[in-house]
């Protein structure tokens, strides 16, 4: 899966309502669409981008599937997101270093 995948899955609102009603774990279509203003069938299809995309994932539980999230598929959009942190923080790293550079030379 790439970020491009994941970004495209998540692009749809409906779809981060299901990833979100799966954070806190594994739940069946009926359940997904119980919290949710669309159909069973409606959940189903944007469950089935989302495992295309590699966000969620399912097992058999009985006669039913139930659906989680996988975090494999949200490894590649956490490490293309934190690029941007990890920029951002040596960013501000070396503000406040300059800072306290100004700091002391202004320090009688």
């Amino acid at each position: 899966m790439t970020y491009e995948q994941a970004f495209r899955a998540l692009a749809d609102p409906t779809r981060r309502q299901v990833l979100e009603a799966l954070q806190k774990g594994p739940k069946s279509v009926g359940a997904i669409a119980a919290g949710l203003p669309v159909s069973r069938p409606a959940v189903s299809q944007h469950l089935k981008v989302l495992k295309e995309a590699g966000m969620v994932d399912d097992k058999a539980e009985g006669t039913r599937r139930v659906y989680y999230v996988d975090p494999r598929g949200l490894a590649a959009l956490r490490t293309w997101l934190d690029q941007f942190w990890d920029q951002a923080l040596a960013e501000f790293q070396r503000q406040i270093e300059e800072e306290n550079q100004k700091q002391k030379r202004s320090d009688p």
